[in-house]
């Protein structure tokens, strides 16, 4: 029987305006509606599927012992036009340098994705 990770959890506090605190046992950010004290909601939402994906793909490269000198993952998350502006789509970019094979990049990309 495969032994799960501890949930994640988070407190969000309302600071005035439409702003929160969101902190997690570990860290804090600010979520701001207006960008201003920190990310918005859909913003800290695209760091952090760009973050997931970026760090996935550092470490199958590194663990397949390819020398990695930078890597650099850009995102784009198409959104309604309605209010409420939810995701439709996600164009993830990464730029790899290293001497590390094209095949062991994408087999990396893959990888991460199917997670």
């Amino acid at each position: 029987m495969a032994v799960s990770k501890p949930p994640i959890t988070a407190e969000l506090t309302w600071e005035g305006g439409l702003r929160f605190r969101s902190k997690t046992p570990r860290t804090e950010i600010v979520l701001d509606s207006e960008g201003t004290a920190g990310p918005t909601p859909p913003e800290a939402v695209a760091m952090a599927l760009a973050g997931c994906m970026a760090i996935d793909v550092a470490d199958i490269v590194t663990k397949g012992r390819h020398p990695l000198t930078l890597l650099r993952a850009t995102i784009v998350g198409e959104r309604i036009p309605d209010p409420q502006g939810y995701f439709v789509h996600f164009t993830l970019h990464f730029v790899v340098v290293g001497n590390v094979p094209a095949h062991d990049i994408q087999r990396a990309i893959d990888l991460s994705h199917e997670r």
